[in-house]
């Protein structure tokens, strides 16, 4: 019924050769689909918690948020913080270190192209009004303005959780295994706080469109540089070295 850690190892081995494998334009354009799945994700967590900010309430989004990566991996998109387990296939030697890191920057320059899209559509959608609107410009100003370390290790904790998601979906051989799979270190990492730099391609250009005080400057290099940089070391360097590790012959 289940795939062993080490199997589970060898199904992620021929994913990474077959991310690696795809043509620049396809890593670009499933990149943009990943990052709107994403940030449906994002749009459901703030109107489930711009009423009123609670435990209840943030339960409720971060159990709706997802949705997102089900969606990119059920119905194939590429998204940058799970393709960090391509790391996987470099320590073992079936892909190229060039490879990865051109599969890397082409799904992220894929995934922020679909997250701002996205980000813009919401905020002319009519949806975002009072409550809503106040809630995502106060998390944009927030995630915009953390101290560089605490986006750092947010960053770090959140893409264990994302890769380990990942990594357990590919250990379900059935469709409902696979939902539950990554249904809880998902929610786990949003109700926990921790910080997704893909996400944040859309949580801080709305918040931006919707009038957050909120420079470029501060986007880029107060957010998604250190959150990019945790993701990566969590991602793509703390779990996929253990487990090769532990588990490559």
């Amino acid at each position: 019924m289940i795939n062993t850690p080490k199997e589970i190892l060898s199904v992620w081995i021929q994913n990474s050769k077959n991310k690696a494998a795809l043509s620049p334009l396809k890593m670009v354009l499933l990149g943009m689909l990943a990052g709107i799945y994403i940030g449906f994700g994002c749009h459901v967590f703030v109107l489930a918690t711009a009423a009123e900010t609670t435990v209840l309430t943030k339960l409720i989004g971060a159990a709706l948020f997802p949705a997102g990566l089900m969606m990119v991996i059920f119905c194939g998109a590429e998204l940058f913080t799970g393709n960090n387990l391509m790391t996987l296939a470099v320590m073992s030697g079936d892909i190229s270190l060039k490879d990865m890191l051109r599969n890397w920057g082409l799904v992220y320059l894929g995934n922020f192209i679909g997250s701002v899209l996205l980000a813009f559509l919401l905020a002319k959608s009519g949806l975002y009004t009072d409550a809503a609107a106040a809630r995502a410009i106060a998390l944009a100003s927030s995630k915009a303005s953390m101290p560089f370390a605490e986006a750092l290790i947010r960053g770090i904790l959140c893409n264990i959780l994302v890769v380990l998601a990942c990594w357990f979906q590919a250990g379900a051989k059935e469709m409902a295994g696979k939902i539950l799979a990554v249904w809880f270190p998902i929610t786990l990492f949003v109700f926990a706080g921790f910080e997704h730099s893909v996400a944040n391609m859309t949580y801080i250009p709305l918040g931006m469109f919707l009038g957050a005080d909120v420079s470029v400057v501060s986007f880029l290099l107060g957010s998604l540089l250190p959150v990019t940089a945790g993701n990566l070391i969590g991602g793509a360097l703390f779990i996929p070295a253990i487990y090769t590790t532990c588990y490559k012959k």
